[in-house]
């Protein structure tokens, strides 16, 4: 649900003066337009005629600075955009950012994709943050955005305020806080393929002082996929407290729980897609669900000295767990159509505990206006993981598939706890050197501690390891509509594993420059940014020459260069714009395998973009809205890793259609109907092999119906 902010602070103003200020800064700063940059304004309420400081909420930046001064490209996708574009989990949310690509998903259990063509490990979920912290350590699930008040989307290394990440960029979520204005939302929706949810939105005060929020989100779902099924859970509850003019306190819980079928998707034979079809499941149904369980909790204090100085601090706690058997293809036989497959047992379980203090000031200094970040930072992650695997395989007739063969013995093939600790401090000064010209300077020195203990052989592998981040960026505004930038960074990310000679791997290292400009318009209804850049990351893991189907080296460098497009706004008034497209030239450039060098990387298309327009007006007396939206996703290549020509092949381009419509039949009523991919065109989402590709939704009708009292 979208809000108004103007109108909202103005009502602000008829509360009581603490409930006021309060109210005024924990809304969600995005207007109700469809995009908005990443942008904060200042709001100042007065209660009987007594001044209260100006309170923000900062997103990914930790700061006020609006998204002009910034020098790097920020997306923001807002609840507005969301809702319009009828998105409920985060994949489906980063499809509608600029060089943001789908990657394989561990047949489906959890979000990952590249952003820039880097991925990270291709064995684990993605990195992504909520309100900050790391959320994509352990297991998660797909992301629902049910408590989601916006997606920021960080272009570039975001090292030198996070530490670890990808060069790429970064993913924020910032999640909906409460409100002392009372407001109820409740909606339920139907869809294709036995597919139904509902939601809750439930705000409002406790006290003068306290107030309360709390996101529901049930669903179910079918798929085209033969017996592909999920259900998902989340639990959203939050609380915040003002105890005086000057401080907040917040909490946060999130429980959340999915139950899907393992699905590694279809078959290329011998490179070719569309030999079988893309509903066929290979897997056993037997099996049962993977479950995935996970509860958080989040704490913030925020506290303002005076007009210039603040406190930020932070606390997460998040215990994770991911199980459940699965009967997974490895090869196709010279037949091709004989397909061998192999069991699994997972039964793996994380906690992860994190914090960070940080102190923002503003101060005059030789003539210059600074506006200055510091902040330590800290987290200790516990990752058990105990794998199962059958000693003998299981075929199955790829065009006649026949189910439920005889389950096999498993006997133990992984068990292992890895430790990491880290402790950071970092440093960020942003200098308005006049009028026209502003000067960002980033450092941040990360200690990161890991430990990986081998239960099997009870063998413990231990590094230590130092990565200094620097970041260095100038903002040019030749006029109030338009500003130029350039910014240069470098990037770090531990390798989890071990080498055949059970040694640790050393840190990717990332480098990347990056020019740009942005342009708003006078009334900031419509933005837009273009960006041009150069990365490159070493240490790649890449499979081992001695053993490649079992162990990794540290030997591979990529590179990745393009240009990027994203538009969002009103382009009048009632006419919405969300606008993004992407040139991603990432390649490998050096590798033990000669033949992977001067490849694209896995699944990530050169050209890429997507359109959407909603247009607003009046139907019997009350507001509807129509629009549409198109896709295009370039070809791609399909193999994560091959190691000859024979494994590898390529994910064909596509181009889907989406029809989306709402009317708001009575007051506090609206029913919306959603047709995405409208001539049900066959795609290809992701994969990492042959025997692993992802086949994309088919034609999905929704029809959902919102009610707020």
């Amino acid at each position: 649900m979208t809000f108004d902010f103007l109108a909202r602070a103005r009502a602000c103003c008829t509360l009581p003066r603490h409930l006021a200020l309060l109210a005024c800064c924990c809304i969600s700063p995005w207007h109700a337009h469809a995009d908005e940059p990443a942008t904060l304004d200042p709001v100042t309420v007065r209660g009987e005629g007594q001044p209260y400081r100006t309170l923000f909420v900062s997103g990914a930046m930790k700061t006020d600075t609006p998204a002009r001064d910034l020098a790097q490209s920020v997306r923001v996708l807002s609840a507005g955009l969301l809702g319009d574009a009828g998105v409920t989990r985060l994949d489906q949310a980063l499809d509608l950012g600029s060089g943001v690509s789908r990657q394989s998903n561990l047949g489906g259990l959890w979000d990952s994709y590249a952003m820039r063509g880097f991925t990270g490990d291709p064995n684990f979920g993605s990195d992504f943050l909520v309100n900050g912290f790391n959320y994509s350590r352990g297991y998660n699930g797909l992301r629902d955005t049910a408590n989601a008040a916006a997606v920021e989307v960080l272009k570039g290394p975001a090292s030198a305020l996070y530490g670890r990440g990808e060069p790429g960029g970064t993913v924020n979520i910032t999640t909906k806080r409460p409100l002392f204005v009372p407001e109820r939302v409740v909606e339920m929706s139907a869809g294709s393929h036995d597919t139904y949810r509902a939601t809750a939105d439930l705000t409002g005060r406790l006290s003068e002082r306290l107030a309360y929020r709390l996101n529901v989100a049930q669903g179910q779902a079918g798929s085209l996929r033969n017996l592909v099924e999920s259900e998902r859970t989340l639990v959203a509850p939050s609380l915040l407290w003002m105890p005086g003019a000057d401080t907040t306190v917040s909490y946060e819980l999130e429980y959340a729980r999915q139950q899907a079928t393992f699905d590694r998707g279809v078959v290329a034979v011998k490179g070719r897609l569309g030999e079988v079809p893309r509903s066929a499941f290979y897997g056993e149904p037997g099996d049962g669900p993977a479950t995935i369980e996970a509860l958080g909790h989040q704490l913030f204090v925020q506290h303002h000295f005076n007009d210039d100085w603040s406190l930020q601090a932070g606390l997460s706690h998040r215990r994770s767990s991911l199980g459940g058997t699965s009967t997974e293809a490895r090869f196709l036989q010279a037949d091709d159509r004989t397909l061998t497959r192999q069991r699994r047992t997972r039964d793996n379980a994380a906690l992860d505990l994190s914090g960070r203090v940080e102190l923002l000031g503003k101060v005059q200094a030789a003539g210059l206006r600074h506006h200055l970040l510091v902040g330590v930072d800290a987290y200790r992650f516990v990752d058990d993981r105990e794998q199962y695997r059958a000693a003998t395989s299981t075929p199955i007739d790829i065009h006649a598939p026949v189910y439920g063969a005889a389950p096999s013995a498993m006997t133990l093939n992984t068990w292992t706890r890895e430790t990491q600790r880290a402790l950071a401090f970092y440093a960020q000064d942003q200098i308005d050197l006049g009028a026209q010209w502003k000067l960002l300077l980033g450092l941040r020195h990360d200690r990161y501690d890991q430990r990986l203990l081998n239960r099997r052989n009870d063998v413990t592998t231990q590094q230590t390891l130092d990565a200094v981040s620097p970041r260095v960026g100038v903002v040019y505004q030749p006029g109030r509509s338009v500003s130029l930038y350039a910014t240069a960074a470098r990037s770090f990310r531990p390798n989890s594993g071990v080498s055949r000679a059970f040694e640790s791997f050393p840190a990717e290292r990332g480098r990347s420059i990056e020019m740009g400009a942005k342009y708003d318009t006078a009334d900031r209804r419509l933005s837009a940014t273009l960006a041009v850049y150069r990365i490159a990351k070493n240490h790649v893991l890449t499979p081992d020459p001695t053993d490649p189907n079992n162990f990794s080296v540290a030997a591979g460098e990529v590179q990745s260069q393009g240009l990027e497009l994203d538009v969002g706004g009103e382009l009048a008034r009632g006419l919405r714009l969300s606008f993004a497209y992407a040139f991603t030239d990432a390649i490998v450039v050096q590798d033990h395998n000669a033949f992977l060098v001067g490849r694209q990387l896995a699944n990530v298309p050169r050209h890429s973009g997507n359109l959407l327009l909603v247009r607003a007006f009046t139907l019997g007396g009350w507001r509807a809205t129509a629009g549409f939206g198109l896709t295009h996703v370039g070809q791609r290549e399909g193999a994560v890793a091959p190691l000859s020509a024979a494994d590898d092949f390529r994910l064909p381009a596509y181009t889907t259609v989406k029809l989306l419509g709402s009317w708001q039949p009575a007051p506090g009523w609206r029913v919306a109907l959603d047709v995405a991919n409208l001539f049900d065109r066959t795609t290809y989402a992701s994969s990492y092999s042959q025997v692993w590709v992802q086949p994309g939704d088919g034609r999905r009708a929704t029809l959902s119906l919102r009610h707020a009292f």
